[in-house]
C-alpha cells in the first residue's frame, strides 16, 4: 500500500450510454449529483471525512485540501468535475447529530456539454490505465445492487397517530381547510413524523407571532413524515425517477440521503460563482378551474403578491450579504422570474459573482458555503434568532435536511445544493420525507401545511405513493 492519492480520468465514449448520467443510477449505492443529462455519478469509497459542529465545513475543507495537495493526478480530459472528487452532504444545524460527510469514491463518471469521462480514485500502488479504470466501472455495473446507504444514528418511524397507516393531504379551498386521504403504494403506510399536523400548524401560528413582536422578519419551519414500503425503498429508482420528472432540479444521493432540489447554494468553476434562491411557492394544482394560462396565474399569484415578494427579496437580501465580502462583482436579477416544475411554481432569482482573492487565494467551495449556510430560505433572518426559534418549534432534528449536498473537485470547482425536495432512507423499507416553508408576517398554518404536501410530492411520487 501507499499513501499517495492517485487518479487517472480517461474519456468515454458517450454513445454506449444515450440516457446520459442518469444511466448510470442503477445502484441502490450510487453516489449521484445530475441535472437534466448531465452530472456526476460515483460507485465505491475509499476515503471519508466526517465531523459534526459549527466548524464542520472548515474542517471539511481542511481535510480536502490535504488530501489533494500531493495528488499524484493524470487527467486528459480536465473539465470540472475530473481528476480527484468528492461527494458530500452536511447538517443542516451547527447543534445536529447527524454526522456531515465527504466521500471519495472509488470510480467518478461524469457528463458534461456531451462530453463523458471516467475517473478511478485509489491509494493502492497497484497498475492504473485506462483498461484498469474501464474495468472497476463494469465491475461495479454488473455487479448486484447494493442495499440502500442507512446512515449512522437513524432513527425509526414515529407511531402512527390515527392507527390505520394514512395522513390527511390538507388543501385550502375557500380559506377553509379540506381534508383528504392519501391512496398509497400496495402496503405501504405513511407516519406523522416529530409533530402532528396540529401541532405543525400551533408552530407556525407561534412563529408568526414572534414575527409580528419584531424580533425576526422570517422564520422556516420545516416538519417530517414517515413513509414503511413493505416491498423496499430502492434508492436507484428514485433517484430515476425524480431525475425524469424533475429536470429542472438537481438529483442527488448521498448515503441515504435522495432528492432533487430546485435550490443552488452555490456552484463554483474557476472565479465564477453562481446561486439559484427560491422563495415564494404556489401549488400548480392550485391553478386548475382558473381562466387563462397557468403560467399567467402563477405570476399573478405569486409575482403580484406582496407577501411572497417581501418573502423572497428577504432571501435574496440575506445570500448577496454574505457572498459580498467574497466578490470582485455581483449581478442578481432586478426581478425574480417564475420557475415552473412538476408540482409547484417558484419566484427565483439567479445571483452571478466573480471572486475575489483573498491572502493570494481564491475562496473554496466550502469556504463560502461556511459563510452562507445557512440562508434565510431555509432559516430565516436574523439567522440566529430564527435558528433558536426552529430548535423551539420544531422539535426535530433535521440531519441533512435543507442542508448543503452536493461535490467539489482538487481545482476547487464544485456544486452545492440544498438538500430539499428529499428524504433519507433509515432501513430497507423506511424512509422519512421532509418538507418547510417560510413563515412571514400573514402566513396562515392551514396554508402553510397544504404547501408542505406540496413539496413532499415528488419523495411521494417517487416512491409510488399518490398524492
Amino acid at each position: 500500500m501507499t499513501s499517495t492519492f492517485r487518479t487517472l480520468t480517461v474519456p468515454l465514449d458517450g454513445k454506449d450510454f444515450p440516457g446520459g448520467l442518469p444511466a448510470f443510477l442503477v445502484r441502490d449505492d450510487v453516489l449521484c449529483w445530475t441535472r437534466r443529462e448531465a452530472g456526476l455519478a460515483g460507485f465505491g469509497e475509499i476515503a471519508r471525512f466526517t465531523a459534526t459542529g459549527p466548524e464542520r465545513f472548515l474542517e471539511a475543507d481542511i481535510w480536502w485540501r490535504h488530501l489533494v495537495l500531493e495528488a499524484d493526478v493524470a487527467d486528459s480530459v480536465e473539465l470540472p468535475g475530473t481528476g480527484p472528487v468528492a461527494f458530500g452532504s452536511f447538517a443542516f444545524s451547527k447543534t445536529s447529530a447527524h454526522e456531515s460527510r465527504l466521500i471519495v469514491p472509488e470510480i467518478a463518471v461524469g457528463v458534461r456539454d456531451g462530453q463523458v469521462w471516467l475517473t478511478q480514485l485509489t491509494f493502492d500502488d497497484g497498475p492504473l490505465t485506462g483498461d484498469t479504470a474501464r474495468a472497476a466501472l463494469d465491475r461495479w455495473l454488473r455487479s448486484t445492487a447494493a442495499p440502500a446507504a442507512i446512515p449512522p444514528g437513524s432513527t425509526t418511524a414515529a407511531p402512527d397517530p390515527a392507527g390505520d397507516g394514512t395522513l390527511g393531504a390538507v388543501a385550502t379551498k375557500g380559506g377553509g381547510a379540506v381534508v383528504r386521504p392519501l391512496p398509497l403504494a400496495a402496503g405501504a403506510t405513511l407516519h406523522t413524523g416529530s409533530l402532528s399536523e396540529e401541532a405543525w400548524m400551533a408552530a407556525v401560528e407561534a412563529g408568526v407571532a414572534e414575527i409580528r413582536t419584531g424580533a425576526l422578519e422570517k422564520l422556516v419551519l420545516a416538519r417530517d413524515v414517515v413513509a414503511t414500503i413493505p416491498s423496499g425503498v430502492h434508492a436507484a429508482d428514485v433517484l430515476r425517477e425524480l431525475a425524469a420528472r424533475y429536470r429542472e432540479c438537481w438529483t442527488y444521493g448521498v448515503d441515504g440521503l435522495v432528492g432533487a432540489t430546485p435550490e443552488m447554494l452555490i456552484q463554483v468553476e474557476g472565479r465564477t460563482a453562481q446561486a439559484r434562491v427560491l422563495a415564494g411557492t404556489l401549488d400548480r394544482r392550485d391553478a386548475h378551474g382558473e381562466d387563462g394560462l397557468p403560467m399567467d396565474y402563477a405570476t399573478r399569484v405569486l409575482a403580484g403578491s406582496e407577501k411572497q415578494r417581501h418573502e423572497h427579496e428577504i432571501a435574496i437580501q440575506s445570500l448577496t450579504t454574505q457572498l459580498a465580502p467574497f466578490s470582485e462583482a455581483m449581478n442578481a436579477h432586478d426581478e425574480p422570474f417564475i420557475l415552473e416544475l412538476p408540482n409547484v411554481w417558484h419566484l427565483a432569482s439567479d445571483v452571478k459573482a466573480e471572486l475575489a482573492e483573498i491572502e493570494g487565494h481564491v475562496p473554496t467551495c466550502l469556504a463560502l458555503i461556511n459563510a452562507l449556510h445557512p440562508t434565510a430560505a431555509v432559516c430565516g433572518t436574523p439567522t440566529l434568532v430564527a435558528g433558536a426559534l426552529i430548535r423551539k418549534l420544531e422539535h426535530l432534528d433535521r440531519g441533512p435536511y435543507a442542508g448543503p449536498v452536493g461535490w467539489l473537485d482538487a481545482a476547487g470547482n464544485g456544486e452545492w445544493g440544498i438538500a430539499l425536495r428529499g428524504a433519507v432512507i433509515e432501513s430497507p423499507d423506511t424512509v422519512r420525507l421532509y418538507a418547510g416553508c417560510g413563515i412571514v408576517d400573514g402566513s396562515q398554518p392551514e396554508a402553510e401545511l397544504a404547501e408542505t404536501w406540496a413539496k413532499f410530492r415528488p419523495m411521494l411520487e417517487s416512491l409510488g405513493i399518490s398524492s
